[in-house]
């Protein structure tokens, strides 16, 4: 009786312990859903000869020549935000910030901006950085903070390519989800 005590009860510990290492192992599959979810779209339309009052952004230095890819270049932009494709919407945020091209052999851009808002939905900002990936379809960047409405916010940006005109104008389609709000 006592060995089939022992026996019992090694298989149940074995069982136990079994079940919580294979628990442990197994990847999480429910994701956090965020406190904020919202789309907006970034317009930048880059300084030319002519055309001082439609330019949102401009580049600071031109790239030293090394490679094809515009590697070196750094933008600096105030850009609008709308809810919607259209440029001559009214804009509920303004990014500013830079951008510049850190890859010698493809394109590749590295974003630190903060988005302002001033408008009757949201006031206050959220403060957006990293990597752009221009090649990849979908790319995320890390949101780091804010203030106003977003106070303290973390978060994600995922940003599309909408559209782009060569380097004169492009398009982006932000999905912003903030999984910290308070």
């Amino acid at each position: 009786m006592v060995g089939q005590m022992k026996s019992f009860l090694f298989l149940f510990v074995f069982l136990v312990l079994t079940k919580t290492v294979i628990s442990a192992r197994k990847p999480s599959k429910s994701q956090p859903k965020p406190c904020k979810n919202f789309v907006l779209y970034y317009h930048d339309i880059m300084f030319g000869v002519d055309d001082v009052q439609n330019a949102t952004s401009a580049a600071v230095t031109n790239p030293p020549g090394l490679g094809n890819f515009k590697f070196g270049k750094l933008v600096i932009f105030d850009d609008p935000m709308t809810i919607d494709k259209n440029f001559q919407s009214e804009p509920v945020a303004r990014a500013q910030g830079f951008y510049f091209y850190d890859m010698k052999n493809d394109y590749n851009a590295w974003f630190a901006y903060t988005l302002v808002f001033n408008s009757t939905q949201h006031k206050g900002t959220l403060n957006i950085m990293g990597a752009d990936l221009m090649m990849v379809q979908s790319r995320d960047l890390s949101v780091v903070g804010g203030t106003g409405d977003f106070f303290m916010s973390r978060g994600i940006v995922t940003f599309e390519t909408d559209t782009f005109e060569g380097a004169k104008y492009f398009r982006v389609k932000m999905d912003i989800k903030l999984y910290e709000c308070y």
